[in-house]
Protein backbone atom coordinates (compact mmCIF):
# COMPACT_ATOMS: atom_id res chain seq x y z
CA UNK A 1 0.00 0.00 0.00
CA UNK A 2 1.46 3.52 -1.19
CA UNK A 3 2.42 5.91 1.88
CA UNK A 4 -0.50 8.67 1.83
CA UNK A 5 1.14 12.04 0.45
CA UNK A 6 -0.04 13.99 3.52
CA UNK A 7 2.85 12.19 5.37
CA UNK A 8 5.01 11.92 2.09
CA UNK A 9 8.69 13.87 1.96
CA UNK A 10 9.81 12.78 -1.21
CA UNK A 11 8.59 11.61 -4.59
CA UNK A 12 11.64 9.49 -5.98
CA UNK A 13 10.75 9.32 -9.84
CA UNK A 14 14.11 7.16 -11.02
CA UNK A 15 14.06 4.45 -13.48
CA UNK A 16 17.52 2.96 -12.53
CA UNK A 17 17.21 0.41 -9.57
CA UNK A 18 20.97 0.86 -8.79
CA UNK A 19 20.57 4.76 -8.55
CA UNK A 20 17.40 4.84 -7.04
CA UNK A 21 18.91 2.23 -4.39
CA UNK A 22 21.64 4.54 -3.53
CA UNK A 23 19.54 7.92 -3.86
CA UNK A 24 17.08 6.08 -0.70
CA UNK A 25 20.17 4.60 1.22
CA UNK A 26 21.98 8.43 1.59
CA UNK A 27 18.91 9.92 2.35
CA UNK A 28 17.87 7.25 4.88
CA UNK A 29 21.23 7.42 6.23
CA UNK A 30 21.12 10.86 6.90
CA UNK A 31 17.95 11.01 8.03
CA UNK A 32 16.14 13.32 5.89
CA UNK A 33 13.10 11.58 4.67
CA UNK A 34 11.23 8.76 6.63
CA UNK A 35 8.57 8.45 3.87
CA UNK A 36 9.80 8.27 0.51
CA UNK A 37 7.94 6.88 -2.29
CA UNK A 38 9.84 5.34 -5.27
CA UNK A 39 8.02 5.29 -8.72
CA UNK A 40 9.98 4.04 -12.13
CA UNK A 41 8.06 5.62 -14.72
CA UNK A 42 6.96 9.62 -15.39
CA UNK A 43 2.99 7.94 -15.96
CA UNK A 44 3.20 6.34 -12.69
CA UNK A 45 4.69 9.66 -11.24
CA UNK A 46 1.68 11.79 -12.75
CA UNK A 47 -0.73 8.65 -11.43
CA UNK A 48 0.66 9.32 -7.91
CA UNK A 49 0.40 13.21 -8.03
CA UNK A 50 -3.14 12.49 -9.83
CA UNK A 51 -4.78 10.25 -7.98
CA UNK A 52 -5.27 8.06 -10.99
CA UNK A 53 -4.09 4.77 -12.54
CA UNK A 54 -2.93 2.63 -9.38
CA UNK A 55 -3.21 5.64 -7.00
CA UNK A 56 -6.87 6.04 -7.78
CA UNK A 57 -9.38 6.91 -5.11
CA UNK A 58 -6.25 7.87 -2.77
CA UNK A 59 -6.32 10.36 -0.32
CA UNK A 60 -3.26 12.71 -2.04
CA UNK A 61 -1.55 15.80 -1.01
CA UNK A 62 1.64 16.98 -2.28
CA UNK A 63 5.18 15.41 -1.97
CA UNK A 64 7.06 18.00 -0.29
CA UNK A 65 10.03 17.43 -2.83
CA UNK A 66 10.06 15.30 -6.69
CA UNK A 67 13.43 13.90 -7.59
CA UNK A 68 12.88 13.43 -11.08
CA UNK A 69 15.01 11.94 -13.65
CA UNK A 70 14.87 13.40 -16.89
CA UNK A 71 14.83 10.27 -19.07
CA UNK A 72 12.31 7.86 -18.08
CA UNK A 73 9.77 5.24 -19.40
CA UNK A 74 6.63 5.87 -20.65
CA UNK A 75 6.80 9.98 -19.91
CA UNK A 76 9.98 11.91 -19.75
CA UNK A 77 10.98 13.99 -17.11
CA UNK A 78 10.05 17.17 -18.86
CA UNK A 79 6.83 15.53 -19.60
CA UNK A 80 6.30 14.98 -16.05
CA UNK A 81 7.83 18.13 -14.90
CA UNK A 82 5.61 20.57 -18.04
CA UNK A 83 2.53 18.76 -16.28
CA UNK A 84 3.57 19.71 -12.66
CA UNK A 85 4.44 23.37 -13.08
CA UNK A 86 1.72 24.21 -15.54
CA UNK A 87 -1.34 22.83 -12.97
CA UNK A 88 -1.70 25.94 -10.41
CA UNK A 89 -2.82 23.33 -7.51
CA UNK A 90 0.94 21.48 -7.98
CA UNK A 91 3.23 23.97 -9.16
CA UNK A 92 4.50 24.81 -6.15
CA UNK A 93 6.06 21.46 -5.62
CA UNK A 94 10.25 21.60 -5.62
CA UNK A 95 10.90 19.96 -8.73
CA UNK A 96 14.52 19.46 -8.64
CA UNK A 97 15.88 17.09 -11.92
CA UNK A 98 18.13 14.27 -11.14
CA UNK A 99 20.24 13.25 -13.58
CA UNK A 100 22.90 11.47 -15.77
CA UNK A 101 22.40 14.43 -18.77
CA UNK A 102 24.78 17.09 -19.03
CA UNK A 103 23.36 18.31 -21.92
CA UNK A 104 22.53 22.39 -22.25
CA UNK A 105 19.42 21.82 -24.42
CA UNK A 106 18.17 19.78 -21.35
CA UNK A 107 19.53 22.05 -18.74
CA UNK A 108 17.20 24.45 -20.78
CA UNK A 109 14.50 22.99 -21.48
CA UNK A 110 14.16 22.27 -17.30
CA UNK A 111 14.78 25.70 -16.14
CA UNK A 112 12.32 27.18 -19.14
CA UNK A 113 9.43 24.94 -17.41
CA UNK A 114 10.29 25.97 -14.03
CA UNK A 115 12.48 23.31 -12.68
CA UNK A 116 13.75 24.72 -9.11
CA UNK A 117 17.28 23.08 -9.61
CA UNK A 118 18.71 20.68 -12.32
CA UNK A 119 21.44 18.32 -10.82
CA UNK A 120 23.94 16.17 -13.18
CA UNK A 121 24.39 12.94 -10.85
CA UNK A 122 28.15 11.85 -11.12
CA UNK A 123 29.48 8.73 -11.65
CA UNK A 124 30.76 7.52 -8.45
CA UNK A 125 28.47 6.62 -6.10
CA UNK A 126 29.70 8.21 -3.23
CA UNK A 127 29.67 11.65 -4.50
CA UNK A 128 26.04 11.10 -5.89
CA UNK A 129 24.93 10.14 -2.38
CA UNK A 130 26.69 13.37 -1.18
CA UNK A 131 24.64 15.52 -3.85
CA UNK A 132 21.34 14.29 -2.79
CA UNK A 133 22.41 14.81 1.12
CA UNK A 134 22.97 17.75 0.00
CA UNK A 135 19.67 18.37 -1.64
CA UNK A 136 17.63 17.32 0.62
CA UNK A 137 19.36 18.89 3.45
CA UNK A 138 18.29 22.28 1.23
CA UNK A 139 15.00 21.43 -0.49
CA UNK A 140 13.62 19.68 2.59
CA UNK A 141 15.26 21.63 5.87
CA UNK A 142 16.59 24.81 4.95
CA UNK A 143 14.04 26.20 1.61
CA UNK A 144 10.41 26.83 2.72
CA UNK A 145 7.22 27.00 0.62
CA UNK A 146 3.78 28.09 0.98
CA UNK A 147 1.63 25.25 2.43
CA UNK A 148 -0.94 25.59 -0.37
Amino acid sequence: MPIPFEVLDILLVEDSPTDAELTLRALHKAKLANHILWVKDGQEALDCLYETGAYAGQQTGRPKLVLLDLKLPKLSGIDVLRRIKSDPQKRMIPVVMLTSSNEERDMAESYALGVNSYLVKPVDFHKLGDQVVNAGLYWLLANKIPTS
